[in-house]
């Protein structure tokens, strides 16, 4: 049911119970359940068996004097069309055959609003996702990052949050060195196969790439910094370091580009140190006495914060261990009135949660203690013609972003990647970030009812079609009249349409987008139901007009569900 109904409903029910409680101290908590069975009705409430006990009253003759003083507040057939008791008290209502069929005039005025809240209340969140190292393209798992964190991010821009993407680029420590002489030795035309290729070298081919480019004393930019350019020197290795990042910062730029993920602010790990934040961060924690010297190292007491252990932040060579950056790192968050921070990681980063939020607390900054909220998703396999996929040749060890892309987007849709965008995205955010997930390229280029992006486009396609092939307009139908909507089928979609605010809370609550696609995917399976079962385009020109604008609405709550995620919505098929 829709938002004021339930409004309407729970007023019905306060008024119906303050005579009973009347005199008592007595207070009711009512909560208005979805029944699994739609026989029992639109909605029950088990109200009369919480406050039995209280009162000393029986739950079912309670629920009696509870139903008649609520269908006598209710006016007749607006709102309850019937009030059931059903087992030891449970009270069952059903909607009137108009209130369920205002969804669609509701959804028809409200059109891309429909679905969205104020419940935000503007309240400021930074979610930081795919924060992948600038050592190489973009792999799988940091496009589950890319569906998962854009559509959170998607969904709290719909219920009224002020949101920043913010990409955080580790652009500091081991990693970086690596990757720098990795690109040194390419320049100096060794490969990995030599026996003095460095072992902890990066092997793919675009490590050449860059080395070749380095060479030719290119300049490259990423989106938001200045220009490198590579003095080509193959004993530079301050200039190969940089032009190495920048490079790849901008092929990532690329990767994400056809993704369709945009990010407001990037920051960089380096920064931490240049701006002193990391060292003003370690001061702060020392003259806290949040910290003691033990064996030549600097430890932090997490312990008195839930840790399980200790953990060392200076280690005895002087240099600072990976959570330490990330402790500063939060602060700049909380500092930029980020009082909601979200970040979308791999499941490997589960260690530093206790310790990253030790150090928020131990600096006493009034930061609250879940701060921040992690959202950590699992591994992705990749199938391809019925075999796992593990390298990418170009990459060297791991399959890309982009060619999971271009895979999902066929042979013959290779100049336009529209379709494996959207693949790939729905897919990627189709399970619980918290499971393994096995993408399938086969399943992403089927085109059937297993292939779940195609089941739910096909269904905003098949209405598009209906529309085409009655030719009227559309901005007519808000005003139709929707009582000849009474198939059972008719009932099931209306009951769906009206379902799609409270399932994009219920995904806000969990922090899963997840629950976005489970909503496309049945919202589909309704609409094709209804379309082998009932004909829109009838004689009847009342019931073709209800049926006309109720598959509009459709269309419509499809079109958001699908925008909320990054997914098109296409008009043919």
């Amino acid at each position: 049911m829709l938002a004021d109904q339930k409004q309407q409903i729970l007023d019905l029910f306060n008024a119906a119970l303050a005579p009973l409680l009347a005199g008592t101290e007595v207070q009711a908590n009512i909560t208005l359940e979805r029944p699994r069975d739609p026989a029992h009705g639109d909605c029950a409430c088990n109200i009369a068996m919480q406050l039995a006990r209280q009162l000393k009253k029986n739950p079912r003759e309670l629920a009696q004097a509870i139903v008649a003083a609520l269908m006598e507040h209710a006016a007749p057939g607006n709102l309850i069309d019937a009030a059931e008791i059903a087992g030891p008290g449970f009270i069952n209502l059903r909607l009137s055959a108009a209130a369920r069929q205002s969804v669609v005039k509701t959804v028809l005025t409200e059109a891309a609003q429909y679905g969205k809240s104020t419940l935000g209340a503007g309240q400021k969140v930074v979610v930081e996702f795919v924060s992948a190292n600038p050592t190489g393209p973009l792999h799988v798992g940091h496009g589950r990052q890319g569906a998962l964190g854009d559509a959170l991010a998607a969904l709290l821009d719909a219920q009224g949050f002020e949101v920043t993407r913010e990409f955080y680029y580790n652009d500091a420590g081991v990693q970086i060195g690596n990757l720098a002489l990795s690109v040194q030795a390419r320049a100096m035309g060794l490969t990995p196969l030599d026996d003095a290729w460095p072992a902890s070298a990066y092997n793919g081919d675009y490590i050449d790439e860059i080395a070749q480019d380095f060479l030719a004393g290119k300049t490259v930019a990423a989106s938001d910094g200045a220009p490198v350019t590579a003095s080509g020197a193959v004993d530079d290795i301050e200039s190969i370091r940089q032009f190495a990042v920048t490079y790849l910062r901008r092929e990532q730029d690329l990767d994400l580009l056809a993704f369709g993920v945009k990010f407001d602010n990037y920051y960089l790990e380096s920064s931490l140190y240049s701006d002193s934040k990391v060292a003003a961060t370690v001061d702060t924690l020392v003259k806290a006495g949040k910290t003691y010297e033990q064996d030549g190292a600097l430890w932090l007491r997490t312990t008195d914060y839930g840790d399980d252990k200790d953990r060392v932040m200076k280690k005895s060579d002087g240099t600072f261990t990976y959570f330490v950056p990330d402790v500063a790192y939060h602060i700049t968050k909380w500092q930029r009135g980020y009082t909601k921070a979200i970040n979308v990681q791999g499941s490997d980063h589960h260690g530093t949660i206790a310790r990253v939020r030790a150090g928020l607390q131990a600096v006493d900054l009034g930061i609250p203690a879940g701060y921040p909220d992690y959202v950590l998703h699992k591994m992705v396999t990749v199938m391809k013609n019925g075999e796992e996929v593990k390298i990418s040749k170009r990459a060297g060890s791991y399959v890309t972003v982009r060619d999971l892309i271009e895979w999902s987007a066929g042979e013959n849709n290779a100049g336009d990647l529209t379709r494996g965008r959207d693949a790939v995205r729905f897919f990627l955010i189709s399970r619980k970030a918290d499971t393994e997930f096995v993408f399938d390229v086969d399943v992403a280029l089927a085109q059937s009812d297993e292939n779940p992006v195609y089941y739910v486009q096909y269904a905003h396609a098949r209405i598009c079609r209906m529309l085409e092939l009655w030719g009227g307009d559309t901005a007519t139908l808000a005003a139709v009249d929707l009582a000849p909507l009474t198939a059972p089928r008719e009932a099931a979609l209306l009951a769906k349409l009206a379902e799609y605010p409270e399932a994009l809370q219920h995904a806000l609550e969990e922090l899963g987008p997840h629950q976005v696609a489970f909503y496309l995917r049945d919202l589909a399976g309704e609409l094709h139901s209804y379309y082998n079962a009932e004909r829109v385009l009838v004689d009847d020109a009342a019931l073709k007009m209800a049926r006309l604008a109720l598959v509009c609405a459709t269309r419509q709550v499809l079109q958001n569900g699908l925008a909320l995620i990054g997914v098109s919505a296409p008009e043919k098929m």
